[in-house]
């Protein structure tokens, strides 16, 4: 299987900022700011955004995987970088295009894997609840730290109500606390904890368990689901019913429910 790695953005003399890398229809995108755990720079989230938009579009794409390089995934927003620019409108800017960024992941018609090392605190807490599903090292660790500091994380907070009981994200985001793997999985925001040695593949197993499936079916059930969950009841009833039906009309849809009435593999038209 054949693999084509690019660097997104180059950036002259320096290391690029983000890695993609397409296998068998799963792209790999790799933050690539090591010596500062992967924090997310301007730089860095101009790229990742640049990277998701792009992705959009590219019907070769089946499934993306977000991961960090180095001993982290993501350590939140780079600070430094942030106190070098003192501005109210600087910082206004800054968390819109950040959020931005996310809401473009819960957008993206493919799903996105969040293959979780290290740490994952404040804004890389944030990436691990916005990523559709999320795979953790054992040793990975979580939180939303930035109380610590005097900063609630209030824009990670978005993504972890959406995610976590309402008091699990709360207790998070109130004491700073950084909690293992295992309470991140029993709190909802990772599916599967495994042993370091078995990350990459536990993330495969999950990648090639949505790539055996209709392409089409996964597009329009993502934007569905993310639609209806702010929705009240009954209108995310109604809206879910429309959407069904829209999708009984697909080729996908025909083939796969004759496949099963036949007891047969089904012929998805992969487009």
């Amino acid at each position: 299987m054949s693999a084509t790695t690019q660097q997104l953005p180059a950036e002259s003399a320096t290391p690029p900022v983000l890695l993609s890398e397409d296998s068998g229809g799963v792209r790999t995108l790799t933050l690539n700011r090591p010596r500062q755990y992967n924090a997310l720079s301007e730089e860095l989230m101009a790229a990742l955004q640049a990277a998701l938009d792009e992705t959009a579009a590219d019907r070769s794409v089946r499934v993306v995987v977000l991961a960090g390089a180095g001993k982290a995934f993501c350590a939140g927003h780079d600070l430094k970088q942030m106190r070098a620019n003192p501005r109210p409108a600087y910082y206004e800017t800054l968390f819109k295009t950040c959020s931005r960024m996310m809401v473009s992941m819960t957008r993206l018609p493919q799903p996105v894997i969040a293959r979780v090392h290290g740490i994952a605190t404040a804004a890389g807490c944030q990436l691990t609840a916005t990523c559709d599903l999320a795979v953790a090292a054992a040793d990975a660790r979580f939180g939303t730290s930035g109380i610590k500091a005097g900063l609630f994380c209030t824009t990670p907070g978005v993504a972890l109500s959406r995610n976590l009981a309402r008091k699990h994200a709360l207790e998070m985001l109130l004491t700073g606390e950084i909690i293992p793997a295992e309470r991140a999985l029993t709190y909802g925001l990772v599916n599967r904890v495994v042993p370091a040695a078995e990350l990459d593949a536990a993330v495969a197993e999950l990648a090639a368990a949505i790539l055996d499936k209709s392409a089409a079916a996964i597009a329009t059930g993502k934007r569905a689901f993310y639609k209806q969950i702010e929705m009240g009841l009954t209108e995310a009833y109604d809206f879910a019913s429309e959407a069904m039906a829209h999708n009984m009309g697909f080729h996908d849809a025909e083939e796969g429910i004759d496949a099963f009435i036949e007891k047969r593999d089904p012929n998805w038209r992969h487009e």
